[in-house]
Parts: C-alpha cells; sequence; structure tokens
C-alpha cells in the first residue's frame, strides 16, 4: 500500500545534478552481538542525519546510505 503510493507521489525520489558539490554522510551501525538497545544508539544516527539534511538545504548533493551493511 505505502509504496504505491510513494512511487505515485515520488516521495523518494532523486534528482541526479552533477554541477553541485558532492557530501558523503556515512555512521557505523551497533555491533550485532550487543545486549540490546539503549539510549546511545539513536544519537549519532539522529546526528549524522541532521548533517545530511543541512547539507542538501546548503546546496550539496549528498549521498546518506542509511542502512547498507557490511556483514551480510
Amino acid at each position: 500500500k505505502w509504496q504505491k503510493y510513494w512511487d505515485e507521489h515520488r516521495t523518494f525520489h532523486t534528482e541526479n545534478d552533477y554541477s553541485k558539490p558532492k557530501y558523503y554522510a556515512l555512521v557505523e551501525f551497533p555491533y550485532p552481538s550487543g545486549d540490546g538497545l539503549h539510549v546511545g544508539h539513536p544519537r549519532p544516527y539522529t546526528a549524522i542525519d541532521i548533517v545530511a539534511r543541512k547539507r542538501r538545504m546548503q546546496g550539496y548533493n549528498v549521498l546518506f546510505p542509511m542502512g547498507w551493511d557490511a556483514f551480510g
């Protein structure tokens, strides 16, 4: 249901404007072997999300690959 809505309304559509300066934002995941989550886990994600959004507003072409995991 939601994916259809997002596709129809181009909710997550991005433009490739190669004239803009590039900015790559990356944050590490918590270790999968950690014993549960605590309040410190969302802090780095919130901070880098704010930075990525600010850079977009400043005219940067931002790559912020949330959810890419190198461990399979």
